[in-house]
């Protein structure tokens, strides 16, 4: 169940960035975490005897998990590796935020930490900077640069609550906690009268709010939640709310409350992760999302994801169909891992819309569900 916060006065605007703000909540103590981080801390260790036998990386993998897999696995990472700056991001204006946000969970999702494993530097780095775009009304990204920076937010909020319980340094947790916790106050005063999220806040763009910024904010406040860090259940029933307004009679996701219309697979798969994330598992508008889903996206087809990006798309139904269970997942996982490591580049990246960084920390999350070691992608 979440829990309410107590919340910072914040107008939730870029605009008042230079705000002093009141002190953060007290971050409440979850259950799960430390089953979580024995888990990682497991694996990782699991992970470090093997980096003489399986090559620089160092990497762990199921049984059945294919060596072609193992080998792309790794030449993306490595690819991320290669291309972080010394300020821990990837060069990718305007969306820097963001798409660092992203590769630094693709490098997360390895088993790294930003103290152990391979990728330790580059997750230090990527964590480093994100902290240092957080703004003072709890704003994590570039307002002036960048005309989408709650994607960033929420792939920040996501990103940062997956090292929080793995940072072993008191300075940093702390101010990991501070981060996290503004962060979630943001989240708060950026949501619109409909309960959800546009690519802006709702005072800097007028109410609007869309399906995709949505389901970012919501995964990253479960994931801050799951972290410790206390949420307001208000903010996340609202948020639900707004995605069943959404809901056609076929089952899909319409783009916005604002846009009512055709149904989206790509919003209805992310949708559904999203109330997954939530704890929404047997709604009563869940298993008509589902089929919908499973009709338009299960086949693998480009057609499918016609209205939104395939690699977004199935970021998101990867998610969907993981949870619920082998017996789907393993036949689906297999099918979808053969096409992505067919398209992948001789340098380790991948390439489509957007960015090589983007489309490779996509692809690369995907890859490495079955190792469970992120709370947030976790059964």
């Amino acid at each position: 169940m979440l829990i309410n916060a107590l919340w910072v006065a914040d107008s939730g605007s870029p605009s008042a960035l230079n705000k002093s703000t009141a002190p953060s909540p007290i971050p409440m103590k979850n259950q799960h975490t430390n089953l979580h981080r024995v888990s990682r801390r497991t694996m990782l260790t699991r992970a470090m005897a093997c980096t003489a036998a399986m090559g620089s990386a160092g990497l762990t993998f199921g049984s059945d998990y294919r060596p072609e897999w193992e080998k792309s696995i790794r030449a993306g990472l490595d690819f991320l590796a290669r291309h972080q700056n010394t300020r821990g991001e990837w060069n990718t204006p305007p969306h820097n935020t963001a798409l660092a946000a992203l590769a630094g969970t693709a490098l997360i999702c390895s088993g790294s930490t930003t103290t152990q494993g391979p990728y330790a530097k580059q997750i230090e780095r990527c964590t480093n900077y994100l902290i240092s775009k957080s703004r003072p009304n709890g704003l994590i990204g570039e307002p002036l640069s960048d005309n989408r920076y709650t994607y960033g937010h929420g792939f920040s909020m996501l990103m940062l609550s997956q090292i929080l319980g793995e940072e072993g340094f008191k300075d940093t947790r702390e101010e990991l906690i501070d981060v996290l916790n503004r962060a979630v106050s943001f989240c708060r005063f950026a949501q619109t009268d409909e309960g959800g999220w546009g690519y802006v806040s709702a005072k800097d763009g007028a109410q609007y709010d869309e399906g995709s910024t949505t389901i970012t904010q919501v995964q990253g406040l479960r994931g801050c939640r799951n972290a410790g860090i206390a949420v307001s259940a208000d903010v996340i029933e609202r948020a639900k709310k707004y995605i069943y307004k959404c809901k056609n009679e076929d089952g899909g996701i319409s783009y916005s409350s604002k846009q009512m219309g055709t149904s989206r697979p790509a919003i209805t798969a992310a949708a559904l992760a999203a109330l997954y994330n939530a704890g929404d598992y047997d709604g009563e508008h869940v298993p008509e999302m589902l089929k919908y889903s499973k009709d338009k996206l299960h086949g693998l087809t480009d057609e499918a994801s016609s209205f939104g990006h395939w690699h977004y798309t199935y970021l998101y139904y990867s998610q969907v169909v993981y949870r619920q269970g082998d017996k789907q997942w393993k036949p689906f996982r297999d099918s979808l891992y053969s096409r992505i490591v067919k398209e992948q580049n001789a340098d380790g990246s991948w390439e489509a819309q957007i960015d090589p960084v983007y489309i490779t920390a996509c692809n690369l999350i995907m890859l490495q569900l079955d190792r469970g070691l992120l709370p947030i992608y976790q059964r």
